[in-house]
């Protein structure tokens, strides 16, 4: 079953995300609830303005693999023209963006949910706003379309007062009471110096005397004795003879 612009109808599903819709290379890149069907990838190059046919064949003919071989330079992936899990990352936020984008500048009613799907639903309320702004009604989220949603949801995030609890409560002004006369001024009592305890001298260690050694007594010498002189024995006079 087809929709109204060209997009067969198929499920929804959950899968929030948070970045802004053209601003890729500063957010992290969600995972998806699941892998796209072949229907479901070729409805969003479909409705990114990429000239596919939107069946549930594989992703193998000449003309898919060169319309996923130009999604991926744009959003400088490896251009290898298949579908692999970083592709279909990609495409899962721009489309998830989209929808939060359209939410806000168009508000359509049911909101779109987010996913990663380019469902019908979606591709009407891009046509809202080709209406709204006066721009051709084709449903298709070209490059040049995406800016322009996101230029519009940008105004509107920065036009949304603050939420009241986070505004800064000012204090109510008192009114300023009105002078009774000149008051008269106040001596100051001077601070007393605190004294600084003085630090008491480490006594220092007398030193213990050495005692002194005494001299030796002086020997006192030994008189010699004189020797005595030996008498000289006198001769004996010899009688002389008759």
């Amino acid at each position: 079953m087809w929709g109204r612009f060209g997009i067969p109808i198929i499920s929804l599903a959950g899968g929030i995300v948070l970045s802004a819709n053209l601003v890729i290379a500063d957010t992290a890149i969600p995972k998806r609830p699941r892998n796209y069907t072949p229907q479901e990838f070729r409805a969003v190059l479909r409705g990114f303005g990429y000239k596919v046919d939107v069946t549930n064949v594989p992703l193998s003919d000449g003309a898919t693999r060169q319309a996923i071989r130009e999604f991926q330079k744009r959003y400088r992936l490896l251009a290898d023209g298949v579908a692999g899990p970083k592709t279909q990352d990609m495409a899962a936020q721009l489309v998830s963006n989209l929808q939060r984008s359209l939410n806000l500048v168009v508000k359509p009613n049911p909101p779109l949910p987010g996913d990663h799907l380019y469902s019908p639903q979606t591709a009407v309320a891009v046509g809202l706003f080709q209406r709204q702004f006066q721009l051709p009604e084709t449903g298709v989220a070209t490059i040049e379309v995406r800016r322009k949603i996101d230029e519009e949801a940008r105004k509107i995030i920065g036009k949304q007062p603050a939420p009241a609890e986070a505004a800064p409560t000012q204090a109510p002004t008192k009114p300023k009471p009105k002078p009774r006369g000149t008051p008269k001024p106040q001596a100051s009592p001077t601070p007393q110096p605190t004294s600084t305890p003085q630090t008491s001298p480490t006594p220092e260690a007398t030193p213990t005397p050495q005692p002194t050694s005494t001299p030796e007594a002086t020997p006192t010498p030994q008189a010699t004795p004189t020797p005595q002189p030996t008498s000289t024995p006198q001769p004996t006079s010899t009688p002389i003879g008759p």
